[in-house]
């Protein structure tokens, strides 16, 4: 695969391609679906960050809100008191790339100021769609996601990717985020109803190439794969490599998961097996 500068704040930017890169998921948040509770602190966090980073995590992706379904919406003021500290004590290092889980663009401004690279919307931009112009502001990456929340989806898969997808990437281009600044994520377990929904979109996760900007996908621990494998969220590592494998070598760029090493090990054999594809 050839090479694509994803461009960020800061004046940084990472190669997409050539190489599968990993989110690490850092949830500081106590209902998270599958690691709620588990870095309340600052110093908790920041110690799964460097763990994360140490383990092959390009880009660390801290959240302050659970986007798990029926989770219950937190207030601007609790989800910065929860993000802001951990980006600040991370800010500036040389090995790691910041991500923030938001949808607001209060929180997100607020989060670029303090240092985090890369916006993450899963509401891909449809809920406020000042995150745009707040990219467009600062060149932070944009994460763009689909989601089948709160409308009603075209009953084609692929379809409902393409419509949902190309009214985001609308409200970007008009607020002048640049194409470099993006990557789309289509979204696994976010309103697709059923196991078979979710494995659809994987099987034919090559046609998202018409899209044609880089992809990041969120499978990690999903609802989904615990359906195929009987196992609890907890235990789902290694159903989540298998799906990190399949989909590298459908083309995703990106992989968003909570366990790092497992995913990191699964994506260099893709990587390997592709450097032999002609």
């Amino acid at each position: 695969m050839t090479g694509r500068n994803w461009k960020l704040a800061h004046g940084r930017e990472l190669t997409l391609g050539e190489e599968g890169l990993i989110m690490g998921v850092l949830n500081v948040t106590p209902d998270s679906f599958s690691d709620g509770g588990r870095f309340s602190s600052v110093a908790e966090a920041v110690a799964e960050a460097e763990t994360m980073a140490a383990e092959g995590a390009a880009i660390i992706d801290i959240g302050g809100e659970s986007t798990r379904p029926g989770a219950k919406s937190v207030s601007l003021k609790e989800e910065q008191a929860r993000i802001l500290p951990v980006i600040d004590a991370l800010a500036g290092r040389p090995d790691i790339i910041l991500s923030v889980d938001t949808y607001r663009e209060q929180t997100a401004r607020k989060a670029v100021e303090a240092g985090a690279h890369i916006v993450n919307d899963v509401w891909g931009l449809q809920r406020e769609p000042g995150i745009a112009r707040l990219a467009a502001e600062t060149g932070a990456g944009l994460v763009i996601m689909h989601t089948g929340r709160e409308r009603e989806k075209l009953p084609d898969v692929i379809a409902d990717q393409f419509a949902f997808l190309r009214r985001s990437l609308e409200i970007a281009r008009k607020a002048g985020v640049s194409d470099e600044q993006i990557v789309l994520d289509p979204g696994f377990g976010f309103a697709k109803e059923t196991a078979e929904e979710n494995l659809e979109l994987m099987a034919r996760f090559n046609e998202l190439a018409g899209l044609d900007f880089p992809l990041l996908v969120g499978t990690s621990r999903k609802r989904f794969i615990g359906q195929v494998t009987g196992r609890d969220a907890g235990e789902r590592a290694m159903g989540t490599a298998a799906t990190s494998v399949i989909l590298r070598l459908a083309g995703a760029s990106v992989f968003r998961v909570h366990d790092v090493a497992p995913n990191r090990d699964a994506i260099r054999m893709a990587d390997a097996i592709l450097r032999y594809k002609v």
